[in-house]
């Protein structure tokens, strides 16, 4: 028997310790990115629309787009019993009256006391006739009488009443005229032109026009006069807080991955 060569060195691998194949370099492959979910596709992707920071923008106030509540101009409906009654705006009508009724009846007093009363008979003797002439003084005292009440009306029923909105007599019955849209004072200009509009209403149609127009909040769901409806003015109790709606409170944002 012939003997065989040995095998060359260097070309078998040395047998793996343990059975198993080597693990690769570096053990195990790295885990995946932050958070443990894969990265988002790539912006401008294919097959992906693209986007910006990975959510919508956030609205403010996270309500509507102008930050919590109700849009501009907008106001929140209220019960019919939330608005003052008819009864006590009449009452505060005719407080707001008394003074003046008071001046000018003092004025005429006087005017009728220190007039020049001149009685006459006819020929035959059977019948006197007397007329009655206001005196100078009582002359003046009507026309400085009309003029404080006039004056007292435009401060009272204008500038009072358009700046705090309420006159004398509305501040003891409680309530105040505001505008509709924003629950603020109507303004001394505007609260001006509705008392003119009341008045032009009793001079047509002896009077009826202004009757309905006063008598409208009997039936009306808000309780407005027909003024208040033309010039959107609403009367509301004083511990009431306007009309405004509140905004509501800031909602938390999602935290950014």
């Amino acid at each position: 028997m012939t003997d065989q060569p040995p095998p060359p060195q260097g070309n078998y691998p040395p047998p793996p310790q343990g059975g198993y194949p080597p693990p690769p370099p570096g053990g195990y492959p790295p885990p995946p990115s932050q958070g443990g979910y894969p990265p988002p596709p790539p912006q401008n992707a294919p097959g992906y629309p693209p986007q910006s920071g990975g959510y919508p923008p956030q609205q403010h106030g996270g309500y509507g787009p102008q930050g919590g509540g109700f849009p501009p101009s907008q106001v929140p409906a209220l019960p019919q019993d939330a608005y003052t009654p008819w009864f006590t705006r009449v009452l505060a009508y005719l407080i707001d009256a008394v003074p003046i009724l008071i001046l000018l009846g003092i004025t005429y007093g006087i005017a009728f006391g220190t007039a020049d009363n001149n009685c006459t008979s006819d020929a035959d003797g059977y019948g006197v006739y007397c007329s009655s002439d206001f005196s100078a003084i009582g002359v003046i005292l009507l026309a400085l009488g009309h003029l404080l009440a006039l004056a007292y009306w435009i401060w009272n029923l204008g500038y009072k009443q358009g700046k705090t909105g309420s006159s004398i007599g509305k501040s003891i019955m409680k309530f105040k005229i505001v505008n509709e849209k924003d629950g603020q004072p109507v303004g001394f200009g505007m609260s001006i032109v509705r008392e003119l509009i009341y008045w032009v209403g009793a001079g047509v149609c002896l009077g009826i026009v202004w009757l309905v127009a006063v008598l409208f909040p009997l039936w009306d769901s808000k309780r407005q006069t027909l003024v208040d409806k033309i010039l959107n003015h609403v009367a509301l109790p004083l511990d009431r807080q306007g009309l405004n709606p509140q905004p509501l409170p800031p909602q938390p944002q999602q935290p950014q991955q």
